[in-house]
C-alpha cells in the first residue's frame, strides 16, 4: 500500500479520566458516494458496522467489503484505506487494544445480529463506555459476550503473495467478468494451471474458483450500492443471466441481492443520529 496518509475523522473524544476507565470510544458518520479515506491507522482496535451503503477496507493483505448488517474488525496499528460505494453510514466502536479478546489480531468481516446492532447504536448514543459507570460497564460486558459468538462473513478477498498469482489477481480485479479459464490465465502468467491453483490455496486460504467467485460478489455489492440494477450487475460480473447470479449471491451471503438492500432500507435510516 501507499505510505501516503491523510487526516481522517477521529472518534469522539471522551472525558479524560485519571485511571483510564474509558475503554470504548465511538464515531458515527455518513460519507458521500465514492469518498475515500486514504492510508491511515488507529491506536485503538476498530469495529465498524455499516448501516447503509457498502464500505470497502483495503490493506496490504487483502480487501474486506462490508454491506449493511455486517461489520469489519481492524486491529490497532493496521494501515488501511476505506472506500465508500453509495452513501455510507458507518457506526464505529474503538476499543482499548486487547480488550476484545475473542476477535483476531487481523482484519475480519463478520455478520451482525439484531441484538449486537442495537448494542452498537446504544453505545453510539452514549458517546463512550466508562467502566466506572455501572450502566456503561454492563453494556460493554454484553458487547464483549456477543463478540465471542460472532460468525465470520465471506466478504474478504486476500491478496496472493506469489508474483504469478498476484498478476492473475490484478487482471481479474480490473475485469471480474473476464471469461478466460484458469488454464489461459496461468499460461499468460508463466505458470501451469496446477501451480496457480496451489498458490491461491496457500496464499489466500481458498481455491482459485472460490477466490474468483468471491471477487465477483464483492464487485456486485459495490455496484448494487451505487444503484445498478440486478440484471446489469449480473452481466457486469460475468453472468449471462440473473438466475445464476442470484443463486451464487445467495450461496455466498445467505440472501438475495434485492433482499439485502430492501432489508437495509426498511430497518436503518442513513443518518448520524442512529
Amino acid at each position: 500500500m501507499s505510505r501516503k496518509r491523510q487526516t481522517v475523522p477521529s472518534p469522539k473524544r471522551p472525558p479524560k479520566t485519571p485511571d483510564g476507565s474509558v475503554l470504548v470510544r465511538t464515531f458515527g458518520v455518513t460519507f458521500t458516494e465514492g469518498h475515500v479515506l486514504k492510508a491511515h491507522r488507529h491506536e485503538w482496535d476498530q469495529f465498524t458496522y455499516a448501516t447503509h451503503g457498502v464500505l470497502t477496507i483495503k490493506t496490504e493483505k487483502g480487501t474486506w467489503v462490508i454491506p449493511p448488517h455486517r461489520a469489519v474488525w481492524v486491529p490497532a496499528g493496521i494501515e488501511h484505506v476505506e472506500v465508500m460505494s453509495g452513501p455510507v453510514a458507518a457506526r464505529s466502536l474503538f476499543f482499548v487494544p486487547g480488550l476484545a479478546k475473542f476477535l483476531p489480531r487481523e482484519c475480519t468481516a463478520v455478520n451482525v445480529s439484531p441484538l449486537l446492532r442495537e448494542l452498537i447504536l446504544a453505545t453510539i448514543r452514549f458517546g463512550y463506555l466508562d467502566r466506572n459507570v455501572p450502566a456503561q460497564a454492563r453494556l460493554l460486558a454484553i458487547i464483549l459476550d456477543q463478540f465471542e459468538a460472532l460468525a465470520q462473513a465471506p466478504l474478504q478477498l486476500k491478496t496472493p503473495s506469489d508474483p504469478r498469482a498476484l498478476q492473475i489477481a490484478a487482471l481479474l480485479e480490473k475485469d471480474p467478468a473476464s471469461p478466460k479459464p484458469l488454464r489461459t490465465l496461468a499460461r499468460e502468467a508463466g505458470a501451469s494451471k496446477r501451480t496457480i491453483e496451489r498458490l491461491f490455496k496457500a496464499d489466500t486460504g481458498v481455491s482459485f474458483q472460490q477466490w474468483r467467485q468471491r471477487l465477483r460478489v464483492i464487485q456486485a455489492l459495490r455496484l448494487l450500492a451505487s444503484g445498478e440494477s440486478v440484471t446489469s450487475v449480473a452481466l457486469d460480473v460475468g453472468y449471462s443471466g440473473t438466475s445464476a447470479f442470484i443463486a451464487m449471491f445467495r450461496r455466498e451471503l445467505g440472501t438475495t441481492p434485492r433482499r439485502i438492500w430492501k432489508e437495509k432500507s426498511a430497518t436503518i435510516r442513513p443518518n448520524v443520529a442512529d
